[in-house]
């Protein structure tokens, strides 16, 4: 059975994905939450493998409850399911995590084969958020790896795949504040601001393809 928890802040919406997804014979929804916050706890809590999250809602959006359940639950798989279609916020959820990017608009057969895949470990994007992933993909990038050491490539490549700290100094046999060390002087040698823009460079610069960057 997939796990499935069910965040949006309007409750005709929930009930009407348990509703629908219930109705599918290997997908059990263990849950519903009207807020980012009450999700984080959730995912702690009832450890769901796919969460389907809403973007704008209140006590805390779905942006920032993406970030802290991929910090704390790396392994879930986050679909965000809204009806935003901003920009901005489309490159944030890619970059926070997301493994899948749909429109409310999207019909019930698209969403449930969107859980399955999902728990497959494989994305699914609305084409607007795979044509705002390309652009991005495709804007040129400041020529700056060269001042990366090998092993900083090696974690670089790791950020892009969404490893955690954790996870990457599994991968490679160090400490998690070797990691942490190493996530740092990448960050300042490249001029970025969070681990999210690094992702996004390894992927400008093809130091990973973008399949890979969404496994």
């Amino acid at each position: 059975m997939i796990r499935l928890l069910v965040v949006d802040d309007h409750k005709v919406v929930r009930q009407g994905m348990r509703f629908l997804l219930s109705q599918e014979p290997d997908i059990e929804v263990v849950g519903e939450c009207e807020n980012g916050a009450q999700a984080v706890r959730a995912v702690d809590r009832l450890r769901p493998e796919v969460v389907l999250l809403d973007l704008l809602m209140p006590v805390m959006d779905g942006i920032t409850a993406l970030r802290s359940i991929m910090e704390t639950a790396p392994l879930t798989r986050v679909i965000i399911l809204t009806s935003d279609q901003d920009d901005r916020r489309v490159m944030e959820a890619i970059r926070g995590g997301a493994l899948s990017y749909l429109l409310k608009t999207a019909g019930v057969e698209e969403v449930v084969d969107s859980v399955h895949a999902a728990a497959r470990g494989e994305s699914t994007l609305h084409p607007l958020a795979a044509a705002r992933l390309m652009q991005e993909v495709r804007r040129p990038a400041p020529e700056m790896v060269d001042e990366l050491s090998a092993r900083e490539l090696e974690v670089l490549g790791a950020l892009a795949r969404g490893r955690s700290n954790k996870e990457i100094g599994r991968a490679l046999g160090i400490r998690e504040e070797t990691v942490k060390t190493h996530v740092s002087n990448i960050l300042s040698k490249l001029h970025l601001t969070d681990r999210h823009q690094a992702a996004i460079y390894a992927l400008q610069r093809h130091l990973v393809p973008l399949d890979q960057a969404l496994d």
